[in-house]
């Protein structure tokens, strides 16, 4: 199985491990270094197969590709997967951590770290004990959700200015589907600025934790609202929801918002303005590159979070000019980007 994967898979190397102490496979996914090292987080998940973790993995790091690039930043896309039998605790999850860390520091930097499903900063710091390549380690670059949420702020002004003419967020009634870190601080910040946000999650209590109105998961599609910003797990957005959204813009903080490709076009036909996930999310990756590669402070960490929305307004010219969906369009800009060789 692990074979066919690879025969059908566009990156550029994968490493695959089995660690037989703890009975996990280790998966590490470079698909491109064209812009520069490969970036991306690590995940740790319990899987139906090892298999299913490779293509996790290999997906994955396509995205962060696309991410990297459409963001500005000098990476490339990789991922990598902790497939586990069941998640570690105490001393055997320490262990597996380093010996995956391990791992990262044999490959000479070509690969770059940081948390993901499972992986927090306290785990950043075991891995970096042994490795060099983390970035969002609790002495680093902080919780990178912080800029993947202010990074969307700013995608979602952009998104009304393209839609309202005003970038305006007070007034406009947005609703958060997903109340986890990024989107509690996302929903904050927009009802901060005088927007009337509306929230929903899975658990109850996550969403009542924000103060916020609150609305049932499963009413979410059939709100009227000027934004619907999906915040929680991929794929919401397909043929049977879109027909029920009663909104003028999708952005959010969700990977892989789309069940399918064709549901770019059904938002299309709905004159639905839909801003592309690796586009508007990418703030967390910039954050921790800006931080911790490139120096930046504050100031200028806000300044390259808010590129973010001025690319999204090149999205949504070529997009109307072309008669293309915007994730065809961003599909050009990756595609412009990727052709330039890393400096």
């Amino acid at each position: 199985m692990f074979e066919d994967l690879l025969r059908e898979w566009d990156g550029e190397h994968a490493v695959i491990r089995h660690d037989a102490e703890s009975g996990a496979w280790i998966f590490v996914c470079v698909h491109s270094t064209a812009l520069g090292p490969a970036g991306g987080g690590t995940r740790m998940r319990v899987y139906p197969t090892p298999a299913d973790g490779l293509a996790d993995a290999m997906a994955l790091s396509w995205a962060m590709t696309q991410k990297m690039a459409a963001a500005g930043v000098p990476r490339g896309g990789g991922k990598a997967v902790l497939a586990v039998p069941e998640l570690p605790q105490g001393d055997a999850r320490r262990r597996l951590l380093r010996r995956y860390g391990e791992l990262v520091t044999s490959l000479g930097g070509s690969y770059r770290t940081a948390g993901d499903m499972n992986i927090t900063p306290a785990d950043l710091d075991v891995i970096a004990e042994v490795c060099p390549y983390v970035h969002g380690t609790s002495g680093g670059g902080g919780d990178s959700g912080r800029g993947t949420a202010r990074g969307v702020h700013h995608g979602i002004r952009a998104s009304l200015e393209h839609v309202f003419g005003s970038p305006d967020v007070a007034g406009r009634t947005i609703v958060v589907q997903g109340c986890g870190a990024v989107g509690a601080a996302l929903a904050r910040g927009l009802a901060a600025e005088g927007a009337r946000v509306l929230v929903s999650d899975v658990d109850p209590a996550k969403a009542a934790a924000t103060g916020l109105e609150t609305v049932p998961p499963e009413d979410v599609p059939d709100v009227e609202c000027d934004v619907h910003a999906p915040c929680a797990v991929g794929g919401t957005l397909d043929a049977e929801t879109i027909p029920r959204l009663r909104c003028r813009i999708v952005a959010g903080c969700a990977n892989n918002q789309l069940a399918e490709p064709e549901d770019a076009e059904r938002l299309r036909e709905r004159e639905i303005l839909y801003a592309p996930d690796y586009v508007i999310n990418a703030g967390g990756v910039v954050q921790l590159v800006g931080l911790e590669d490139l120096g930046w402070d504050e100031a200028q960490l806000e300044e390259g979070l808010a590129k973010i929305g001025d690319t999204l307004r090149e999205l949504y010219r070529e997009s109307d000019e072309a008669g293309i969906t915007p994730v065809a369009a961003a599909a050009r800009l990756v595609g412009r980007r990727l052709s330039r060789p890393a400096a």
